[in-house]
């Protein structure tokens, strides 16, 4: 289990990250329009998976914001913003920042993705959400990088995250 802190207090979560060069677990998440998306529905494309505890939160909106500046720009990349905030919550949120080359997607359905990848709180005030992350796929689903931020207040490094994306 890795741990993180947040306000100088350790909390933990339910695993490590997927390792560097292997095969990304699938996942079930929902999109604004209420439908699910896996892993397969990007297949092709590069992923940035930015894993956030919920874009009400300072540190998580404004990675959800760079990420849409830097990543954007790069070609066959889908930069996903995964939460537990609701799909309507994070479409409001988007269209209020602007934000449209970033897709957010919600775990409202379902722990599994942050089971599976290892970020889900199991304790304390926010037990049951996703830990910071971020997560590089290439197009064959591999993982390129790994980055569990452990301090929660932290943003992530944007760009290990960035440089890893395959071109």
């Amino acid at each position: 289990m890795a741990e993180f802190e947040d306000k100088g207090k350790l909390f933990h979560t339910n695993g490590e990250l997927p390792e560097v060069g292997s095969q990304a677990p699938d996942f079930r998440l929902v999109n604004v329009s209420l439908q699910d998306v896996t892993l397969a529905t990007y297949r092709g494309y590069s992923k940035v998976l930015n894993i956030v505890p919920s874009l009400d939160t300072r540190t998580c909106a404004t990675s959800a914001r760079v990420f849409n500046e830097r990543a954007g720009a790069i070609p066959n990349a889908a930069v996903l913003v995964i939460s537990a905030d609701l799909p309507f919550a994070m479409k409001r949120f988007c269209a209020t920042e602007g934000l449209n080359d970033v897709v957010p997607l919600s775990m409202m359905r379902s722990r599994a993705f942050a089971k599976s990848y290892g970020v889900l709180i199991t304790d304390g005030p926010m037990e049951g959400i996703a830990a910071r992350a971020v997560v590089v796929v290439d197009p064959s689903d591999r993982v390129v990088h790994a980055e569990f931020v452990r301090d929660l207040g932290q943003e992530p490094d944007y760009a290990a995250a960035l440089a890893a994306i395959p071109r």
